[in-house]
């Protein structure tokens, strides 16, 4: 998923979203069409690898994994907090799940807006949906 294997040259692959080259906002949506296309072509993406595109690789992809993409220190951090139970059908797969991974790739397919519970930019809460514990 990093790289092609065969190729003389990495070539790193993002995923991300403006509207302008996807049809919403929501990296969960985003996430849940890029899965449904990958398995179509018989190239599945993990929860993980999609978490990853979604992140750490989309800012390789753009040559700026040196200032954010991850949650190292001293890295830009735009961060948005996810509620795995924050629908009825979120809270129904979420409670049957076994797994770290299995619930991300709850949230990757079945999270929508609703599951978002506050955003930060640039370490600041900028909105939240309920209070969120420091």
């Amino acid at each position: 998923m990093h790289a092609a294997k065969d190729a003389k040259r990495p070539i790193h692959v993002g995923l991300g979203t403006d509207i302008g080259a996807g049809t919403s906002f929501s990296l969960l949506a985003t996430l849940n069409e890029a899965y449904k296309i990958a398995a179509l072509i018989s190239a599945p993406i993990s929860a993980v690898d999609g978490l990853y595109l979604a992140t750490l690789g989309g800012a390789r992809a753009i040559g700026l994994e040196d200032r954010f993409g991850s949650l190292q220190a001293g890295r830009e951090a735009d961060i948005v907090v996810l509620d795995p139970n924050a629908t009825p059908l979120l809270d129904f797969r979420t409670r049957r799940s076994r797994s770290l991974e299995e619930t991300l790739f709850i949230l990757m397919t079945l999270g929508d807006d609703r599951a978002v519970r506050a955003t930060y930019v640039a370490g600041a809460l900028a909105h939240a949906t309920q209070p969120v514990d420091a």
